[in-house]
């Protein structure tokens, strides 16, 4: 008997490997020509981008613009930059930076993002339902679509309303009690504190409270929910990452899983608790009881289980729903939040004439103590309807720093029409409606990097007025934030109970002096003057702050 042998397995596996390089260095160059050759056309046709090179498209001039920015700028003021060096360029414009991220339509105008979300919406960028899976375990609103979407958001929206959240504002000022006592306490300290973490921790605390009636105290304590929560915003991944490892993390699946499987388990026994709870009260203590987001929802779904004839026990398909909202209503709301409170206490810092007369507001409305103002608060929650320039104060914020852009998907088809007629297909594209290039446009917005809360408070007929449809810190259309007037009431208070306690500076240069750093510090194309741009070094104390924020895109 014969027996013929092949070649050395080693051998196999290397030309197996190398077949699959070779199939996937093909592809990948089969694909940069299309996207480049796409971009040279649509360059020949007279659409609006920046100049494009057939090979690097617009990888070199991105890069031109990010590096005389800070080195940790957020990706949110990217079109805005862009319009700023090539000011011809209008309110929509293309940008290839593929394979670094996929070829984009900026949308940098109130009209054209008017089209995409309000005249016809378009459906939420595909790649948002990965991004977001490892926090909200993929069935959330952020990127449903269809008629589930529109099941759930209406099951969810009334625990949203403003009058609502009014009936949960004494449970939201506990929380900031604890947040004004940690202040006291760092107040006395010399050292530089970080003002971000202590803001994320207070919308964690009163996302906990308005949602589901459980007290984390990530304020005070160690929380198995929030620890798994922060320790898994470090694992997200678009999967554009330059650095490879970083990109195919072999830990990220497994640390995925198991920060997972916390945040389940703790959010499934908080909704036990709730459902038991609601079955055993009697109506007289329902009646008198703070119903919170999770309440009114469970209530629906009880509603909707009686109507159908069907058990009173909580179904896995709503429990397995109203984790994901819980896990998107934390995740989204007290990143944003928080770093809207970071650029508000920065910018009344260096704005003392705007913190006195939002002190005055106070005064008037609430009396001169802080005690007598939290009393207030707390028996007529309705009086901060009152406070006019205080709600100025926060909209100028939310203006000047807007907490989040839009990501849509093109459609086949489906063209958004400039001022002049002329078409801008959407097809293949990642539509990017950025509230930030349209908030310091210009043309909208007499001195648009001053911070001017009068705007807010001006008659139609003066310049400061702002027009229908610019201002978009929360998107408008079916999909806006649901969470916006949660986020609205948090600042509001949050401001009543520190600008006539404590005075926050900023101090950029003893934080550059204790850590020297390489690179810009300010944007080049603007003077900002005492503005920041988003993302950016956020440096605020108490009396001594530093807070580095990079928020992320929703």
């Amino acid at each position: 008997m014969f027996f013929e042998y092949g070649p050395p397995i080693w051998r196999v596996g290397l030309q197996s490997c190398l077949v699959l390089l070779a199939g996937g260095i093909v592809t990948f160059l089969t694909k940069l020509y299309r996207i480049r050759h796409k971009f040279q056309l649509m360059q020949k046709e007279g659409l609006p981008m920046p100049p494009h090179h057939p090979v690097f498209g617009h990888l070199q001039f991105v890069a031109g613009i990010m590096s005389k920015l800070p080195n940790d700028v957020h990706g949110h003021v990217l079109p805005h930059q862009i319009k700023l060096t090539m000011p011809d360029l209008g309110p929509m414009f293309y940008i290839d930076t593929w394979p670094f991220g996929p070829p984009i339509l900026a949308v940098a105008g109130p009209d054209p993002a008017y089209q995409i979300t309000q005249l016809h919406s378009l459906p939420k960028y595909h790649a948002l339902r990965e991004y977001m899976r490892p926090m909200t375990g993929g069935n959330d609103l952020v990127t449903m679509e269809g008629r589930e979407w529109k099941t759930w958001r209406n099951i969810f929206s009334p625990g949203f309303s403003s009058g609502h959240l009014m009936t949960l504002v004494p449970e939201i000022m506990e929380e900031l009690s604890t947040f004004c006592e940690i202040l006291r306490e760092l107040a006395r300290k010399p050292d530089i504190i970080l003002m971000d973490p202590l803001a994320a921790k207070l919308s964690l605390d009163i996302i906990g409270r308005v949602a589901l009636d459980t007290q984390l105290n990530a304020q005070r304590s160690t929380n198995d929910f929030v620890s798994a929560l922060r320790n898994q915003i470090r694992w997200l991944s678009f999967g554009n990452e330059a650095n490879l490892f970083e990109r195919y993390h072999p830990l990220r699946p497994v640390m995925r899983w198991w920060n997972d499987r916390r945040m389940v388990r703790y959010i499934s026994h908080e909704l036990d608790l709730r459902f038991k709870s609601n079955r055993e009260s009697n109506d007289v203590v329902k009646k008198h009881r703070s119903k919170t987001i999770i309440d009114l929802a469970l209530e629906n779904y009880l509603a909707e289980q009686a109507r159908n004839g069907s058990s009173d026990a909580m179904g896995t398909n709503f429990q397995d729903f109203a984790i994901s909202q819980i896990r998107t209503f934390v995740f989204a709301g007290h990143d944003s939040t928080s770093s809207t409170i970071c650029y508000a206490f920065h910018l009344l810092s260096t704005n003392p004439s705007i913190r006195r007369l939002l002190i005055a507001e106070h005064n008037r409305v609430l009396g001169p103590e802080y005690n007598q103002a939290t009393t207030r608060i707390r028996q007529n929650p309705h009086i901060l309807n009152q406070l006019n320039y205080t709600l100025a104060v926060v909209k100028e914020t939310l203006r000047l720093y807007p907490p989040a852009s839009s990501t849509r998907s093109g459609e086949p088809g489906y063209s958004i029409q400039g001022h002049d007629g002329r078409q801008f297909p959407t097809d293949g594209f990642l539509v990017w409606s950025n509230p930030y290039a349209v908030h310091h446009d210009p043309t909208h917005w007499p001195e648009p990097n001053n911070f001017l809360p009068e705007r807010w408070l001006v008659g139609e007929g003066d310049r400061l007025y702002p027009a229908k449809g610019v201002y978009r810190p929360f998107e408008f259309g079916p999909r806006n934030c649901i969470g916006q007037e949660l986020a609205m009431l948090e600042l509001k208070l949050v401001l009543i109970v520190t600008a006539r306690e404590f005075e926050i500076e900023s101090v950029y240069e003893e934080w550059d002096r204790l850590h020297p750093r390489k690179g810009p510090k300010r944007p080049y194309t603007e003077d900002l003057g005492k503005d920041l741009v988003a993302g950016s070094v956020d440096q605020l104390a108490l009396p001594d702050v530093f807070s580095r924020k990079q928020r992320l895109i929703s």
